[in-house]
């Protein structure tokens, strides 16, 4: 998993801040990742517009400007496509972890993080994404699986955090909690309060806040 920080949208962003000095990434790797986002992002509209059954790999490929076997060189189907916008929103929340100090508890850290720039304003395209993804079994396979190869990197995190191992069983129940807790809180908030709040930081809080009165951290 490649782990990216957030300009805009915290968990929910699929930008990358730019970090002072040169970029570390090769360009052809910034191409290939400005691509796949291009493309995820006319996958959701067509998606939302006419439907995930109606829309073809040919579509999207026609939408992005590129030819249909360029697109199944970088994806293997049409579903698939939107992953980048999902991970890019998961790195995020992974980056947001790689600080947290070890003088304060999860919750209180990620209250803290409330007025960083990180946790403005939602991409619409994910939230767009994961109410698709409510009902579309193929989108809710991306979505779980984007979490699902999350799951060893925040578990190798929590192993820093209490001086165990990535595979020890307490650990990796807590990465899990954690992990769902995420995933429950992005999803409460893209279907019932995007509309009316600004913000998905107070649906996650209170999804880690019910996860961590069971966790030591």
């Amino acid at each position: 998993m490649n782990v990216t920080t957030a300009r805009r949208g915290g968990l929910l962003s699929t930008e990358r801040r730019t970090p002072p000095g040169p970029d570390p990434l090769p360009l052809s790797q910034r191409r290939r990742e400005a691509l796949h986002l291009d493309i995820a992002r006319a996958a959701v509209t067509l998606f939302t517009s006419r439907g995930v059954t109606a829309t073809t790999g040919e579509h999207i490929a026609q939408a992005v400007g590129i030819s249909s076997r360029t697109l199944w060189r970088h994806f293997p189907r049409k579903e698939s496509c939107v992953r980048p916008l999902l991970t890019a929103g998961l790195d995020a929340a992974v980056a947001a972890l790689e600080h947290w100090p070890a003088s304060i508890r999860l919750v209180q850290y990620i209250e803290s993080l409330q007025e960083h720039p990180a946790l403005a304003t939602p991409d619409p395209a994910v939230l767009d994404l994961l109410r698709l993804a409510r009902t579309d079994p193929d989108l809710r396979a991306v979505w779980l699986q984007a979490h699902d190869d999350a799951l060893p990197v925040i578990a190798g995190l929590l192993a820093r955090r209490s001086g165990g191992r990535p595979d020890n069983l307490d650990v990796q129940v807590h990465a899990a909690i954690v992990n769902s807790a995420l995933r429950v809180g992005a999803e409460n908030f893209a279907l019932h309060s995007a509309s009316t709040c600004p913000t998905a930081t107070p649906h996650l809080l209170r999804a880690l806040r019910l996860a961590a009165q069971g966790l030591p951290y």
